[in-house]
């Protein structure tokens, strides 16, 4: 593979010193505009996999390279773009909209660098290159609005640079924690599945097909190679090294929420609402206790009476489920319902065309949830969406796939399909692709989506989704609740030496969920730092702008007209939305969302 990082490098800050002069008398948000075009072309021309994931195109026929040379020029070229961006652009002759959108472009360059700078993540986690290895291939033959033949094509040049990538990986990959490793060596015998088996599947071809087979031959004798790697030499030399610790923590909470909260102060407002939400709960499940267990007595009202009431009472929702073939087709059978009644009640107004297709999620991208939605990028927002979901693995017992469905009941079923679907994360994306903002539409808030996500679900009942369905409300607060422990996992797991026996018991014993569905989480917060507490914070967010512009604009509040307000701001940092939104809400409603 041909490297063109030093290239890169060394046009990059020329290119950038000249562009004031280029621009001439164009006003500061043009500047602003033009600064950032010539900035994410330079990216996208230099990392391929980023090109493809924001939807351009015209680099799916390579990878990047990967060497820490590569990386490192890669890092240079960030620190200069941001000198350069605070010496181009004067934000105090921005307007509202324009200035936001400085703030957050500022603030994406420091949290790369930073992160960069701080987590050796090619050298401590492994699964980062899975990224390369089919993810690279399986977005060109899925989403990409390419000719077919075209991507197909290009899928084929791409698999030819797999065996590099996989010889970079074990030339780097060090020391990482075990959890991580693991779950690697899961993705990579996914990643050898997709080769020999689904990707002929998703391209109509035999399995013979001289050309295809000639291509997935050298990718699957690599990822074998790279499976034994990790099994044989990363696996034994892998630790508990997972912890990022106090000062770490709270600084990359501040970069990847950019909320305005401190750790601490997430920290806090999370036990608080955990109490709030298990208050609700009660009364919920004491309602339902005479028709789920007729002629029993209800267990006493103090606190462990009360979590025994909550508990049984979502047993008793557990048992109203599908199978493992029928997981996909029930989650399909909930979205006719669900859009219906957001037409009817005007929610908001879904994009047209629907461009959402429900799928099982991919062997090689299971291992860290149980569903995903897969955005169209934004800047091929005619590509399709997948709300990918995982069906339990067939090496399980008839227990564990039994507590696995009972999970994710017919009532958890809807609720996860409001959430990462409709009005969730779905029609969000699609709002944040059709932005005038190119800044907003590349650099999307995590926080953001996943605070939406999580407030359509109380949203959506609190309106009459479900008509006062006690068990949907009770399994929609016991999802919530998920995400409120999922802050407190998150922060106790790393800054306070929580144990697994410990985060067992807060998974299990107060928020409810099952043995495995808590295991999962628990490796997943080694896996990871700040992000289980997108989901709290951001829905949060906007709980309180929606309780205040209510009351400020008290009978003529408009919920649709809220929602849209919201939504026409892109995936932005929640802590910009409410002068954003009251800014938007005074100009009439959008005429189309299309």
């Amino acid at each position: 593979m041909k490297s063109r990082s030093a290239v890169f490098l060394l046009t990059f800050a020329g290119f950038l010193s000249g562009m004031p002069q280029a621009i001439g008398q164009e006003t500061e948000a043009r500047k602003l505009t033009d600064w950032f075009k010539a900035y994410i072309e330079k990216v996208m021309s230099d990392e391929p996999m980023t090109a493809t994931r924001l939807g351009d195109h015209r680099y799916d026929d390579r990878l990047e390279e990967l060497s820490p040379d590569a990386r490192k020029a890669r890092l240079d070229r960030d620190k200069s773009a941001l000198a350069d961006l605070k010496k181009s652009i004067d934000p105090k002759k921005l307007e509202l909209a324009d200035r936001v959108d400085f703030e957050i472009l500022a603030r994406h360059l420091e949290s790369r660098i930073w992160l960069t700078e701080n987590f050796r993540t090619y050298e401590e986690d492994p699964r980062v290159w899975g990224d390369y290895l089919t993810e690279s291939v399986y977005l060109l033959l899925v989403q990409s609005t390419l000719p077919k033949e075209k991507n197909f094509e290009n899928a084929l040049k791409r698999m030819k640079a797999i065996p590099a990538v996989v010889e970079t990986a074990r030339n780097t990959i060090g020391n990482p924690p075990k959890v991580k490793t693991e779950t690697a060596i899961l993705q990579t015998r996914g990643a050898i599945d997709f080769y020999t088996r689904e990707i002929y599947l998703i391209t109509g071809r035999k399995t013979d097909d001289v050309e295809l087979k000639a291509a997935t031959e050298p990718v699957v004798a690599a990822l074998k190679k790279h499976l034994a790697f990790l099994t044989e030499q990363v696996l034994p030399r892998s630790g508990e090294n997972w912890r990022v610790g106090r000062e770490l923590f709270a600084k990359k909470l501040d970069y990847d929420l950019d909320s305005g909260l401190t750790a601490a102060e997430v920290l806090a407002e999370a036990e608080k609402e955990a109490e709030q939400v298990e208050r609700e709960m009660f009364v919920i499940a004491r309602q339902m206790w005479s028709q789920a267990y007729p002629g029993v007595v209800i267990p006493p009202d103090d606190p462990k009476g009360r979590r025994e009431t909550i508990a049984k009472a979502l047993a008793a929702t557990a048992k109203v489920h599908g199978s493992p073939e029928t997981l996909v087709t029930d989650a399909k059978a909930t979205v006719a319902d669900i859009t219906k009644f957001i037409r009817a009640r005007d929610i908001l107004r879904l994009p047209e065309p629907d461009r959402c297709a429900i799928i099982e999620m991919p062997e090689f991208m299971r291992g860290n949830s149980v569903a995903y939605l897969n955005p169209a990028p934004p800047l091929d927002i005619l590509a399709r969406s997948e709300y990918a979901i995982s069906p339990p693995p067939a090496d399980w017992t008839a227990q564990r796939v039994e507590s696995f469905l009972g999970e994710y009941n017919a009532a958890m079923l809807k609720v996860l399909t409001i959430h990462e679907a409709y009005p969730g994360h779905y029609v969000q994306l699609e709002y944040a692709n059709r932005v005038p903002s190119l800044i907003r539409r590349v650099l999307g808030s995590g926080t953001y989506s996943e605070g939406w996500a999580v407030y359509t679900e109380r949203m959506m009942l609190d309106q009459g989704f479900g008509e006062g369905d006690l068990a949907l409300r009770l399994n929609q607060l016991k999802f919530y609740l998920r995400a409120v422990c999922n802050a407190i996992l998150d922060h106790k797991m790393h800054c306070s030496g929580m144990t697994d026996e410990e985060a067992r018991a807060l998974l299990m014993d107060r928020a409810f969920q099952t043995e495995g569905e808590a295991v999962g989480k628990i490796i997943r917060s080694k896996q990871s730092s700040a992000q289980l507490s997108t989901y709290f914070v951001g829905r949060t967010a906007f709980h309180r702008l929606r309780q205040a512009v209510q009351r400020e604009q008290g009978e003529k509040f408009d919920i649709g007209r809220f929602h849209e307000a919201v939504l026409e701001q892109g995936s932005v940092s929640v802590k910009y939305l409410p002068e954003l939104v009251r800014d938007r809400l005074q100009r009439p409603r959008a005429v189309s969302v299309n």
